[in-house]
């Protein structure tokens, strides 16, 4: 058992950690959501107001991340394995600065019409941040193992769902999209969201891993 199993039991847990992952994950819906209304909305100037709502949001995000790192510095106590709570923070900040990512290159590169798989991504992507958030939730009480692992296994499923729509999105602007220029703007939007499904799935892994550790 490591020291920081042992101490877990004396640290208080809902004054550091839990409640910026908490935050972290609910900024992760906001994003998602500022996303899919982007990619839903065809006015081009009203897309640039959603991009930059959702550019302060990764900010915010950031600011969580370098909160996180600097309890790690402050805390000899954690409540569980240090380096677990260093990967979690990075693949949190991974999961908004894809969500951001997209949105950013929807506006560079000036994609003037959204398409059927960029919105069923969004809502893949909405659909993961919820179930990251609600594992962060029930992080503070390890007892409730059994609800972290289902939002983990739906991260996946979601993940899966995500890597079947971009493959076959990409096929298609191979075989019917005639200008080159538009088939990589599409295809590198398309990436950023596929990306953040997978960085999701990063977040999920490192939850298991604090599962088994903590078990």
């Amino acid at each position: 058992m490591s020291l920081n199993s042992i101490f877990q039991y004396f640290v208080p847990k809902d004054k550091k950690f839990f409640p910026l992952f908490e935050q972290a994950g609910a900024n992760l819906i906001e994003m998602a959501k500022l996303l899919k209304e982007c990619v839903n909305t065809p006015n081009i100037e009203d897309r640039k107001s959603i991009s930059k709502k959702l550019e302060d949001l990764e900010h915010v995000g950031d600011n969580i991340t370098h909160q996180i790192h600097l309890e790690l510095g402050r805390n000899f106590i954690t409540p569980f394995d240090r380096e677990d709570i260093h990967a979690l923070a990075s693949s949190l900040d991974d999961v908004a600065d894809f969500i951001h990512g997209a949105s950013n290159r929807i506006q560079l590169y000036k994609v003037e019409k959204t398409t059927q798989p960029m919105i069923e991504l969004t809502e893949l992507i909405l659909e993961a941040t919820e179930h990251v958030a609600k594992a962060l939730f029930e992080l503070k009480d390890l007892k409730n193992i059994r609800n972290i692992t289902d939002s983990c296994v739906r991260i996946n499923s979601v993940e899966n769902k995500a890597d079947y729509i971009f493959d076959r999105a990409v096929a298609d602007l191979f075989e019917f999209e005639t200008d080159a220029i538009s088939l990589i703007k599409h295809k590198e939007v398309l990436s950023a969201m596929e990306d953040a499904t997978d960085k999701c799935e990063d977040v999920a892994n490192v939850l298991e891993s604090i599962l088994v550790k903590n078990a």
